[in-house]
């Protein structure tokens, strides 16, 4: 068999990885990039324990690269002017973007992925006429969102494109947040806020987010964006300790960006499937687009490759055809109940000014914290508890050794060295 992805993000990058373990090395695998190595865009991504699992369970070696790269947040904090209010109980990973590139790209190469970067792949379109893609047996559409090789195809996949009504743009900071934050700030033209995250050791990532009336309010839809870096370091003073704002490699004078929701009503078009972005996108206040990227590369490949050999590999499909569609099935019922999710938690956020009036700020984080609607009555009265510092440090030992066990289960390695310190 000979697979061709078309994308060096983690759907492709991992799809790749996995192919090649699981045909024993047999097959041919191409993943074909248009970028330069190591010109990847944004700052972290965010990981959460069930898809490390995942990596654990489907390739041990790359996934002790990837946990040994990330940084584990250990709490979660909400900030509403001057108070800060405690989520208490969650913990997750991140890891920069660029980081976990380099880390799949290590592991593709290892393996035996055979990576092309700086190579566009049938830029009209038209891949049977392209020498890469003309003799795959599956064509994997990893090329993001605005991939070509979707919009090509308009009708075979049906997709669908919903824009979101707030404005966004992602930065880093040089304060090394140790909590994921969230921080609201009231200005003249209404309230602002960020999401953020460690993404290294100095470095964290900052998602500024507001309504379209606070962003031309305050005149960001036509500051250019070092002013506007500096208008934000001061809105954010207390919340950044008075650390400066990054600015996104390769930012113009219009970073901000509308959230852009993809949906398509068919993952797959002949011998070519979409993966990650290209076939569907959620909203970034539940952090899994990387997670979600990896899971439709997982799926492909068990799918693609489902049945031990007598050598202890996975044989190929005998029905490729049959292969790809089991795989669109799967995924997109997975996808659907997630992406409704997102959509409530994107919505919540645009209704952020109504929800603060008049609200006392542990109240507010609970309907942060339930913005899902997955919370029950136990649920909120642990929260309201955990404003009291007893209960945070019950909470943070109890998590700690939630995390430690998970760690050991899968079988990390790195596990009992990274995990240092009871808090």
């Amino acid at each position: 068999m000979k697979i061709v992805c078309v994308g060096g993000g983690p759907a492709g990058l991992y799809t790749g990885i996995l192919a090649r373990l699981r045909s024993g090395g047999r097959d041919e695998v191409v993943v074909a990039e248009r970028t330069a190595p190591g010109t990847a865009s944004g700052f972290a991504v965010t990981l959460g324990e069930d898809i490390l699992d995942e990596l654990y369970r489907t390739d041990p070696v790359g996934a002790e690269g990837v946990r040994a790269a990330a940084h584990v947040w250990g709490d979660q904090v909400v900030e509403v002017g001057d108070e800060t209010v405690h989520l208490g109980g969650r913990y997750g990973y991140s890891i920069g973007r660029s980081r976990l590139l380099e880390v799949l790209t290590a592991r593709a190469r290892q393996v035996g992925v055979d990576l092309r970067f700086e190579t566009a792949v049938a830029a009209d379109g038209d891949l049977a006429a392209d020498p890469l893609t003309a003799d795959a047996d599956v064509v994997v559409a990893a090329d993001g969102i605005g991939s070509a090789i979707r919009s090509a195809r308009p009708g075979d996949f049906g997709t669908r494109i919903a824009h979101g009504a707030n404005r966004y743009v992602w930065f880093g900071t040089s304060k090394p947040f140790r909590a994921f934050t969230f921080a609201f700030a009231r200005t003249d033209a209404g309230w602002i806020w960020f999401h953020a995250y460690p993404a290294a050791d100095c470095v964290s990532t900052c998602i500024v987010e507001c309504t379209p009336q606070t962003w031309r309010g305050l005149g960001l839809d036509t500051m250019a964006a070092d002013d506007a870096m500096r208008l934000l370091e001061g809105i954010f003073h207390r919340s950044l300790d008075g650390e400066s704002l990054i600015a996104p490699p390769g930012a113009d004078s219009s970073p901000w960006l509308e959230f852009r929701e993809v949906r398509n009503t068919s993952w797959r078009s002949g011998n070519v499937v979409l993966a990650g972005d290209a076939a569907h996108t959620t909203h970034f206040a539940i952090g899994s687009g990387t997670v979600l990227a990896v899971a439709d590369a997982i799926a492909l490949a068990e799918e693609l490759y489902p049945a031990h050999g007598p050598d202890g590999g996975f044989e190929p499909a005998v029905d490729i055809e049959a292969a790809l569609a089991a795989y669109d099935a799967r995924r997109r019922a997975a996808m659907a109940p997630v992406q409704e999710m997102a959509r409530r938690s994107m919505q919540w956020f645009e209704t952020v000014p109504q929800r603060l009036e008049g609200v006392d700020p542990v109240e507010f984080s609970w309907s942060l914290l339930d913005r899902r609607g997955d919370q029950g009555p136990l649920h909120r009265r642990l929260h309201e508890a955990t404003q009291l510092e007893p209960v945070r440090q019950v909470r943070r030992r109890l998590t700690f050794a939630r995390r430690l066990r998970r760690a050991l289960r899968r079988g990390e390695v790195s596990a009992v060295a990274t995990l240092t310190g009871c808090p």
